[in-house]
């Protein structure tokens, strides 16, 4: 049994106390061996003449992580796959909660879905006070299927419950013991030995001898128990109003309230088995796993490199971006030097950091004393002189090639030679940045998205100069600053930016052609964007999208729409929400309203462009805006893996997810197309660049893999091995 990767172990003391072990590093996550081992362990013990009681615990200091993520595939696609309702009654509920011998669960470190499911089946549960524990089950796309739905509301009560399922928020210990979900707080050191005590007493008499599953004083009565249910039910459809998950495990949970324990127990393992074969979960557990898979960059962290240690950062410019970066930087222990080029610039990049630093005080994201610890790390500076012992640099000055170069070169002058040279630019390329310098090896693009202290994603830039080393310091730094790095190769727009400049032109193109603004918007959200492509121009602010579009234009004329709608409202005052007017006209508190003056900057755009309008997009369905608007951002990131300007599909998908707000649960930008069909996307933008010109027309890698029905996210050995 202990040659497997997961199983457990069971040592029984003098005490009569069978100690049951969860070993599968590095989580002790609940593989089917694990599972299948623990039943075995809980059975032998029930067996043995001289097991008393028994507790569970995890090796290494963490009880369970939950089910096996990577397990999920043998349970969508195996014919003779195991059933989750088999686990859930056989191992869970009919082996251990029915143990004819007490047992305790001893929870340090995490005790996370199916971990704190078995615990839950335990008849006591003691933790410590910095323990994790909760039922993040949903994130996934599914719902607990290992008894959570039923007995997590009669340890906590109904309200709680939801809460913690719906939200898939964990509970440190000190709150498990309040709300009941522990029974004690105990010691790391003394946790296994209290314990081991505890499931004595049980067994004496001196504890009671509970099922949690049959528990029922924290349940409200049945009338109040279905309001908070409608409650719940309201709250998850306005949050989530393409996702049903959240309203199958809320039918779930009621089936055990109404119906009984055991009932609910049968419906949950029905509901686990439909929706782990559902589209949401396979692109949710794609995220899960892509997400991880980033850091992995073949070349470059399979070399044994190890991250060098960097103490100190410079930032050049305290505008939004580098007051952001700042922000990120501090709040992670990082020493930083801010330059500015006077002293009133200066004065208000150090002001932005303090109000950013502030603002997470004021949300209790931030204790006072951190505040003051993290402010406390920013110096100000006019000049290089402070820059000789810097380990590495990012420039953030506005979009200026020369400007740029300039700083470059200086950069090279005053940093130490072992100084990474990092540049936040999101469009200009980094081998024109470095011209000047000889130092193209320790050159790299550190792009963050604005907020940089909110936003989740950091694009890694390399030339072909950039040394693996480099790279790997600032992976290390991403992590340590808590962002999902993503490195890409060097090219105008980079990933994100290169992927997305035809989402807000392929609106543009439909709307001179009919299509209306506001409906364009509204199609798009629905399908799960934070907000519309014309939204986004607003809030972006029209100088900024004609900037980087002129861009796209210089380097991609073929295949860039030109509408002059922009200029044209550029023309009239309008910059976007900053002025209150762009697409949309907006109030004191910054609400979009349509305007019904845009119609005549429409007409004028498009008789500057020559075209006429088209009656099949007037009436366009929301399925067919969907396509038309997102069709051509699948081409263009296509191309951008041809170039092999991103490593795998997969990290096309996390920067789409992180850079620009693609809904999670369609799986990112590669992984929806392959739901689409490579044959099926060609076909669409093959007829409509037929129809409306070159901005459609699909790329050879697109048609490739269209030809031979080959899924767009294949690793490319895989496809040339099919092809």
């Amino acid at each position: 049994m202990n040659n497997r990767k997961g199983h457990t172990v069971m040592n029984v003391g003098a005490d009569g106390v069978a100690i049951i072990t969860i070993i599968n590093p590095p989580v002790n996550s609940l593989s089917f061996d694990v599972l299948q081992s623990l039943k075995g362990s809980f059975d032998q013990a029930v067996q043995r003449d001289d097991v008393k009681a028994i507790v569970v615990t995890g090796a290494k200091g963490k009880f369970s992580g939950g089910f096996d993520i990577s397990a999920f595939g043998a349970l969508q696609e195996s014919k003779d796959r195991p059933k989750p309702g088999w686990i859930s009654i056989e191992i869970i509920t009919d082996t251990i909660e029915a143990a004819k011998k007490p047992s305790v669960a001893a929870i340090d470190g995490l005790a996370l879905g199916g971990g704190l499911e078995v615990a839950m089946a335990c008849n006591a549960r003691l933790s410590t006070a910095t323990a994790q524990l909760g039922l993040p089950e949903l994130q996934l796309g599914i719902i607990p299927g290992f008894g959570g739905t039923q007995r997590l509301p009669r340890l906590v009560g109904l309200t709680k419950a939801l809460e913690m399922m719906l939200t898939s928020k964990s509970v440190k210990g000190k709150e498990a013991f309040n709300l009941g979900l522990v029974d004690g707080l105990v010691s790391p050191d003394e946790l296994v030995n209290t314990a081991r005590q505890w499931a004595l007493d049980i067994l004496n008499c001196q504890r009671p001898w509970i099922a949690s599953l049959y528990k029922t004083a924290k349940i409200e009565p049945l009338g109040e128990a279905k309001e908070i249910l409608k409650f719940a039910r309201a709250q998850a459809q306005k949050q989530a109003p393409n996702l049903k998950h959240p309203l199958v495990c809320i039918d779930v949970i009621e089936a055990g309230i109404v119906s009984g324990p055991r009932a609910g127990l049968w419906k949950e393992a029905e509901a686990f088995d439909v929706l782990v074969q559902s589209e949401t979960c396979k692109s949710l557990v794609h995220v899960f796993f892509a997400q991880r898979g980033t850091t992995k960059v073949p070349g470059v962290t399979d070399r044994g490199l190890v991250p060098r240690q960097v103490k100190k950062v410079a930032i050049l410019g305290g505008g939004l971006m580098g007051s952001g970066i700042a922000t990120a930087l501090v709040l992670s222990n990082y020493s930083v030097i801010l330059k500015e080029v006077n002293q009133k610039f200066l004065d208000a990049g150090i002001n932005r950091i303090k109000a950013n630093l502030q603002s997470r005080v004021k949300k209790g994201k931030l204790t006072q004393e951190r505040f003051e610890k993290s402010f406390s790390l920013v110096k100000g500076s006019l000049d290089y002189e402070s820059f000789r012992d810097v380990d590495m640099v990012i420039e953030a000055v506005i979009e200026n090639v020369s400007l740029k170069q300039q700083i470059f070169a200086d950069l090279e002058k005053y940093c130490p030679p072992h100084c990474i040279l990092g540049s936040n630019t999101s469009t200009i390329d980094l081998n024109l940045i470095g011209e000047k310098t000889k130092s193209q090896d320790r050159i790299i693009g550190a792009h963050f998205f604005s907020p940089a202290h909110v936003m989740p994603l950091l694009e890694i830039v390399r030339t072909k100069q950039t040394s693996p080393q480099v790279i790997v310091d600032l992976l290390d730094i991403a992590k340590k600053i808590k962002k999902t790095p993503v490195v890409v190769g060097n090219c105008t727009g980079f990933a994100v930016n290169r992927m997305f400049f035809p989402y807000t032109q392929a609106a543009l193109l439909l709307i001179e052609r009919g299509a209306d603004v506001y409906q364009i918007d509204k199609a798009v959200t629905k399908f799960g964007m934070p907000m519309g492509p014309l939204r986004l121009a607003d809030l972006v602010g029209f100088g900024v999208a004609v900037a980087t579009g002129s861009q796209f234009v210089q380097n991609f004329p073929e295949r860039t729409y030109k509408s002059m709608l922009i200029p044209l409202l550029q023309e009239d005052k309008r910059a976007g929400e900053a002025t209150r007017k762009g697409f949309y006209l907006y109030d004191d508190k910054r609400k979009a309203s349509p305007d019904p003056e845009l119609k005549k900057f429409i007409e004028k755009a498009r008789s500057i462009s020559g075209v006429s309008v088209d009656p099949k997009l007037v009436k366009l369905q929301e399925k067919d805006i969907i396509e038309m608007i997102f069709f051509p951002v699948v081409n263009e990131a296509c191309r951008v893996l041809d170039e092999g300007i991103a490593v795998k599909a997969a990290d096309l998908d996390i920067s789409a997810l992180m850079g620009m707000g693609f809904p999670a649960y369609r799986g990112g930008i590669i992984f929806w197309a392959d739901s689409r069909g490579s044959k099926y996307i060609y076909s669409r933008l093959e007829k409509w660049s037929e129809l409306y010109g070159p901005f459609f027309k699909p790329c050879a890698y697109l048609a490739a893999r269209a030809a031979k029905g080959i899924p767009l996210g294949a690793p490319m050995e895989q496809a040339k091995s099919r092809m």
